[in-house]
């Protein structure tokens, strides 16, 4: 007899949140709990891997009990189990995916391997039903990437950064003008309150061409910031702000509509932790709004980590007849394209 409804809980730990969640249907949010290691890693300026693996290890039973609890439901009701696979650091992935492992095991539940950046996409699908053929622009710490779906759990990259992901650029002009670990979501703060007075690059790269570049931007703002201080001049860190996101903005907003209009997309999805950056967010609808194609953004709570997104595509994969076994391994350098065709 087949069940009316699905529930499957979902465990994220592939960076520096502990999270569990119960997702009804793959879009129904049940519970989603998260546990931010963020005072832990802010003294060394970033995430050190084994610290985040050792707070895993320490939080992720307590953040499961919480999830079941707070959805007042036992493991006895749940249909699956869904669990971050890859990318991310291998030893944080190893902690939840031997608990994924362990409870599929303990329960006889199908176990489900789940891409990072698959999730952070499907954060959209706990808001709305997606309309293909869509185009997503991931924006995060370690990606920047337009992928475009035809169907559900297919993807295709058009576009990707060169080299830094655009969060790791904001992290890096944070340091250099002395904002605290995080640095992302600071230097927006900062930008709110300066002037574009910089005039930083704005780098398009080919004419044809999706792809990311932001090496360069990053390295003329620390050039700009350390010229000035061997001339002696000051420069407000609130200008530097805005200059930098002004010029990273409007590169995302011009390839992302770019892409839209070329491949006829009827909806653009924004995911990843970049996508809660106020400026962005306000770009994207202004561009989009002179436009026929949908335009969805998370609300913030979903646009981190969280595990939440991992079982929204969990269900995915779950009706697609998608299962691992228990020989699952993490997998830092999983690829998105090969993980939708499997």
């Amino acid at each position: 007899m087949k069940k009316d409804q699905v529930y499957i809980l979902a465990i994220e730990t592939s960076c520096d949140e502990t999270a569990v969640a119960i997702i009804k249907d793959g879009k129904e949010i049940i519970s989603n709990v998260v546990a931010s290691q963020i005072e832990s890693h802010k003294r060394f300026g970033g995430v050190v891997p084994e610290v985040a693996s050792r707070h895993h290890v320490e939080q992720v039973t307590y953040i499961l009990e919480e999830a079941l609890s707070k959805a007042d439901m036992t493991m006895k009701e749940m249909d699956a189990i869904a669990v971050t696979e890859g990318p991310g650091l291998v030893g944080a992935l190893l902690v939840g995916v031997s608990v994924a492992k362990a409870l599929a095991f303990s329960h006889q539940l199908p176990l489900i391997g789940v891409h990072h950046i698959a999730g952070h996409i499907y954060a959209n699908q706990l808001l709305e039903p997606f309309e293909f053929p869509l185009l997503s622009l991931v924006v995060s710490g370690g990606h920047t990437e337009l992928i475009l779906m035809k169907e559900h759990g297919v993807f295709e990259v058009i576009g990707e950064t060169r080299d830094d992901a655009c969060g790791e650029a904001y992290d890096k002009v944070a340091r250099t003008i002395g904002v605290p670990y995080p640095g992302g979501p600071l230097v927006d703060k900062l930008a709110q309150t300066g002037e574009d007075t910089l005039n930083f690059p704005r780098i398009y790269l080919e004419e044809d061409s999706y792809d990311f570049s932001f090496s360069g931007l990053k390295s003329a703002v620390i050039n700009t910031v350390h010229n000035a201080k061997q001339k002696g001049e000051v420069l407000k860190k609130e200008d530097i702000a805005r200059s930098f996101q002004e010029s990273a903005v409007e590169v995302l907003v011009h390839k992302t509509k770019k892409a839209a209009q070329a491949f006829q997309v009827k909806q653009v999805i924004v995911a990843g932790g970049v996508a809660a950056n106020s400026r962005l967010r306000e770009a994207l609808t202004e561009a989009f709004s002179e436009t026929d194609m949908h335009l969805a953004i998370p609300p913030l709570a979903l646009c981190t980590d969280n595990a939440a997104m991992i079982g929204a595509a969990g269900y995915i994969a779950y009706q697609k007849g998608n299962r691992a076994g228990l020989d699952l391994n993490a997998n830092p350098g999983l690829d998105l394209e090969m993980y939708g065709d499997r």
